[in-house]
């Protein structure tokens, strides 16, 4: 039978997987600009970062399996292709962020150190602890969480009760579709779809747990991870409006430097940085440990396509992890604009009930979303294109979201012929 204990631990495990040490960066700023808005941001925010996530681990919960059943009612072939992609957008992003941030928070301002280097004996590191699996990572990972918390809390508490003056207006035009893009930079969308097949596992081998009982255990954590989630991304955003009337800064690193100093002083900084590279490491570490387990199952248990990957996986982390974090986060748009809606539409679809997610809604309303994406992010990488003009009336094109509303009308059409298909049927049957 599953216990609260183990409900508590499973939370606590799945919000160290989300709250992965570079999505630090992101709530501050985004305070900072929203200013007497902040509130709408963060609900933006906790939709695409929270959420969504939380969602996909419901969905992880109904099927039990991999992230390629995600995609497996539309094909096999479709399932796998997905999950290649997710890793691959893992590989070149997410993970040399890691870097990035450990430069930028920890080495930069205490070390004259230039960023190649750094992240060449970075992700040297990371390729030796991937491939001896140390458990040391592991123990470290189970007191870094608790003590960034500890810290973020302090630092949130503090900085929300200093007197800083009067909160700024908002730049944002659109400041809750602001916050639902921004909250696609924490890749927590697709760190749901990867790590909650991980914790199933981690279920079946911890006890002689039955499919309810695993379902009601994963569940719950992934609440009570979401509440954490929330709380600390919500506090972060908030502190950032707080301080708007005193720094104005485009630099994510840089307002959390402020922040921390501002609250804690040099110490509290010092310490946050040291924390933040460790977290990032081994952040970077079970990302490419994934990466590298998926491409070794894909090629028949074959250790040449673990090593094989963990090496371009470091190797991408070394080329893309020298450049700063604003480029990277720049770089990333496109493919966040692209995977995306198909992450959150292929979770929406897996936790809706069967009766209404036939095979034929599955591929409509996906290939939907594939098409009505396509003109975000078409916009991003031909900005200048006249294109963009053509496109520029669909519903929720200036929101970034333009996917949304025809993949909800295809949805309810396709469910509507279907109904009435079943019904013909059942007549004719009569």
């Amino acid at each position: 039978m599953p216990n609260l204990k183990q409900t508590f631990v499973t939370a606590f495990a799945l919000f160290s997987l989300f709250f992965g040490a570079g999505n630090l960066i992101f709530p501050p700023l985004l305070g900072l600009k929203a200013g007497d808005q902040w509130i709408w941001v963060t609900l933006g925010f906790a939709l695409s970062a929270v959420v969504i996530p939380i969602l996909a681990l419901f969905g992880h919960s109904r099927l039990q399996g991999t992230m390629a059943d995600f995609g497996r009612p539309i094909s096999r072939t479709f399932g796998i292709v997905y999950s290649f992609m997710v890793y691959l957008i893992a590989l070149a992003l997410p993970s040399p962020r890691t870097a990035s941030v450990t430069y930028e928070m920890s080495v930069a301002p205490n070390f004259d150190w230039s960023p190649l280097w750094l992240s060449s004996v970075y992700f040297l590191l990371v390729f030796f602890f991937v491939l001896n699996r140390s458990k040391i990572l592991e123990i470290i990972g189970k007191y870094l969480t608790p003590l960034i918390i500890v810290l973020l809390l302090a630092i949130i508490t503090l900085g929300l009760f200093a007197d800083t003056g009067a909160v700024q207006p908002s730049v944002f035009a659109h400041n809750f579709s602001t916050g639902i893009l921004e909250g696609y930079q924490t890749f927590d969308a697709l760190g749901g779809v990867v790590v909650g097949g991980i914790v199933v596992i981690s279920l079946g081998l911890a006890g002689d747990l039955d499919y309810t009982q695993k379902r009601k255990t994963l569940s719950r954590a992934a609440l009570m991870a979401g509440s954490g989630l929330l709380i600390i991304y919500g506090g972060l955003i908030a502190l950032g409006a707080n301080f708007s009337n005193r720094i104005q800064t485009e630099d994510r690193t840089e307002l959390v430097h402020f922040l921390s100093e501002q609250t804690l002083g040099k110490f509290g900084q010092t310490s946050l940085g040291v924390l933040v590279a460790l977290a990032c490491f081994t952040t970077a570490v079970g990302i490419i440990t994934g990466a590298a387990d998926f491409m070794k199952g894909l090629f028949g248990q074959k250790q040449s396509a673990f090593v094989i990957t963990a090496f371009v996986g470091c190797l991408l982390g070394v080329v893309i992890g020298q450049f700063n974090v604003p480029y990277i986060v720049e770089v990333a748009i496109p493919a966040l604009m692209f995977i995306y809606p198909l992450t959150i539409t292929l979770i929406i679809l897996n936790i809706a009930p069967g009766k209404w997610t036939s095979k034929l809604t599955f591929r409509l309303v996906v290939a939907t979303t594939l098409l009505f994406s396509f003109p975000d992010f078409y916009k991003i990488v031909a900005p200048d294109s006249g294109l963009n003009d053509l496109m520029s009336g669909l519903p929720l094109y200036n929101q970034n979201m333009a996917w949304v509303l025809p993949s909800l009308l295809v949805y309810l059409l396709s469910n509507f012929i279907s109904g009435s298909v079943k019904n013909r049927q059942a007549k004719v049957e009569n």
